[in-house]
């Protein structure tokens, strides 16, 4: 059985989850609007650049989740996917999970956004198995830290190997497909990597390495 992964933002959406989480809690009133608003958007060039601190982005997206009690973040939740997410669910991204599901693969998402943000999205594709960044709960709340390693670059690799091996499978005839150069180190150990609408840079390493590129937009 074959392991068919996908990223989730810009990929499976046709936006950015986290940077829409942002937009979110800016137009409700939650955060400070401006200096959040301008955050968000700096560290949003950042990442599209290669340049992210991660660690500096997580103290930033997180502080918000600690903030405010477990109830009520759910309720946000809520409200979100209906005035954020449900437009941005690609329809023909939908067909390419479907297409894998028909083939009896295992499916995976695999994001660098925070597992709060991310799962019901997984959950609105079908998709049981999530790898996110996970943010630190104690006692009920979230604390505004991450516990273990953020699912990033080289840590989207560290993370997914650990989770392979607890549930006994491997990459032999695997897929993944992703739209962002900070994906690389991932694309490159699987054996059937794709180009999702890439960026500019994964779009010169896939012409270059010969890998299919193809756009769900």
């Amino acid at each position: 059985m074959g392991l068919a992964i996908f990223d989730l933002d810009n990929t499976l959406l046709g936006g950015d989850s986290d940077y829409l989480w942002g937009q979110f809690l800016v137009e409700q009133g939650i955060v400070d609007g401006d200096h959040y608003e301008r955050e968000n958007e700096r560290f949003y060039e950042e990442y599209k650049a290669g340049a992210l601190d991660i660690l500096e982005f997580l103290n930033f997206s997180l502080k918000p989740l600690s903030e405010h009690p477990m109830d009520q973040l759910l309720r946000w939740r809520e409200q979100f996917m209906r005035k954020k997410i449900d437009a941005i669910i690609l329809p023909r991204a939908r067909a390419l999970v479907e297409e894998h599901r028909a083939q009896g693969h295992h499916l995976l998402i695999i994001t660098a956004t925070n597992a709060f943000v991310t799962r019901p999205i997984a959950e609105a594709f079908g998709i049981t198995d999530l790898l996110a960044t996970e943010p630190e709960i104690r006692d009920g709340r979230y604390t505004g830290r991450v516990a273990g390693t953020p699912c990033f670059r080289e840590g989207k690799v560290e993370r997914l190997e650990q989770w392979l091996k607890s549930e006994g499978l491997n990459l032999a005839g695997s897929w993944f497909y992703s739209d962002s150069h900070n994906d690389l180190p991932l694309l490159e150990l699987v054996t059937h990597p794709t180009a999702v609408d890439p960026d500019d840079t994964l779009a010169q390493h896939a012409e270059m390495k010969g890998w299919p590129i193809l756009s769900l937009r």
